[in-house]
C-alpha cells in the first residue's frame, strides 16, 4: 500500500489506525500525486491519501488528481482527529524561530497561532508534515521549526515546542483508500462520490442537478465546484452523497445525471466513516432482515393461478 511519507505523517497515523491496513506492506511516497500515480499504474495495489480537513476543507491536489488524471475508485474513508504541534530541536526557544516548515495545508490550519506567536517567521512549504520534521531534524537548524505530529518529533529527534497549535481544537482530517478497480458491497451506511460535468454553463444548471437528488430524498454530505482545467469559468461539481450505487434510488439518480449532463465520473461507493457507523450498519442490516421477512410473508399470499 502506498501512502504519503516519510514515516510520521498524519497519513501514516490514520493508516495504522486500521488494523487490516496496518499489516500490509507499506510503501512511503513523496507526494500525493505520487501515491495516486503508483496506484493507477500498478506499482502498489492500494493508495492512502488525505482528502479533506475540518478547518481548511478539501485537499485540492487529491481531488483534482482523482477527478482529472487517474481512474481510481475510493474503497474506504478514514477520519481521525488531528493535533498539530510546533516541533524544533532540543534547546530551541520560540524566540529563536525564524522559519516554519510544513505542508501548506497544515500551516494554513495554524494561521492565527503563527501570526500571534511567530509574526516575522518565514513559512516554507514541504510535501508533508513528516518531511518537514525530518528536514529540521537532519539539518539541526536552531532557527527553524516544523509543524507536525508528536510521532514525527519522536522519529526525527525533535521536541514539541508548542502543542496543539491549530486555530480550532475540533480539527479532523478525512483520508481515503483508493484502488484501480472494485466497489465494496453495500453496508447500509455508505457514501458515494461523483464528479458532474455540465453540458453548458447556463442559468439553473446547478438547480437542475440538485433537483435530481432532492426528488429522490438523497442527502448530499458535500458539494463543491472545481475548475475543469479546460478554460476560465468552466467548472464541474464534486458531490458526496449518502447511499451506495447498489441502492435503486442512487442508481436511478446517477442514470438521469449521466443522461442529462456532459459526463459523470464515478469515484466510488464505500462505507461511511464515523463513530456511529458500525451501529448504524447493524441497525440497517437488522431492518433489512425484518423487511425481508415481512415481504416474504406478503408474497406467500399470492394466489397460484
Amino acid at each position: 500500500m502506498g501512502y504519503l511519507g516519510p514515516p510520521g505523517t498524519f497519513t501514516e497515523q490514520a493508516l495504522i489506525s486500521q488494523a487490516d491496513l496496518a499489516t500490509a506492506e507499506l510503501v512511503e511516497l513523496a507526494s500525493i500525486p505520487d501515491v495516486l500515480e503508483a496506484t493507477a499504474v500498478g506499482r502498489v495495489d492500494l493508495g492512502f491519501v488525505p482528502m479533506e480537513n475540518a478547518i481548511e476543507g478539501t485537499v485540492n491536489v487529491t481531488l483534482d488528481t482523482l477527478a482529472f488524471e487517474f481512474d481510481l475508485l475510493i474503497e474506504r474513508e478514514v477520519v481521525i482527529p488531528v493535533e498539530l504541534n510546533l516541533l524544533a530541536g532540543k534547546g530551541v526557544a520560540l524566540a529563536d524561530i525564524h522559519r516554519v516548515v510544513s505542508m501548506p495545508h497544515a500551516t494554513a490550519q495554524c494561521r492565527a497561532f503563527l501570526a500571534r506567536a511567530l509574526p516575522h517567521a518565514d513559512v516554507v512549504a514541504a510535501n508533508s508534515t513528516a518531511e518537514a520534521a525530518r528536514t529540521i531534524g537532519e539539518r539541526r537548524d536552531p532557527h527553524a521549526a516544523a509543524i507536525g505530529t508528536r510521532l514525527a518529533a519522536q522519529i526525527y529527534g525533535l521536541e514539541v515546542l508548542a502543542a496543539n497549535v491549530a486555530d480550532h481544537l475540533d480539527n479532523a482530517t478525512r483520508f481515503v483508500v483508493v484502488a484501480r478497480a472494485g466497489v465494496p458491497s453495500p453496508t447500509g451506511h455508505d457514501k458515494s462520490t461523483i464528479v458532474i460535468f455540465q453540458q453548458a454553463d447556463r442559468p439553473g444548471s446547478l438547480l437542475a442537478i440538485l433537483q435530481e437528488f432532492a426528488a429522490r430524498a438523497i442527502n448530499l454530505t458535500k458539494l463543491e465546484s472545481r475548475p475543469t482545467k479546460r478554460g476560465l469559468g468552466d467548472y464541474c461539481f464534486i458531490v458526496d452523497l449518502e447511499g451506495h450505487i447498489a441502492d435503486e434510488l442512487v442508481a436511478d439518480c446517477l442514470r438521469d445525471l449521466k443522461a442529462k449532463n456532459a459526463d459523470v465520473k464515478f469515484l466510488g461507493s464505500y462505507p461511511a466513516a464515523g463513530a456511529k457507523g458500525e451501529s448504524l450498519r447493524r441497525e440497517a442490516h437488522a431492518a433489512w432482515r425484518d423487511a425481508d421477512v415481512w415481504l416474504t410473508m406478503l408474497r406467500s399470499q399470492i394466489a397460484d393461478r
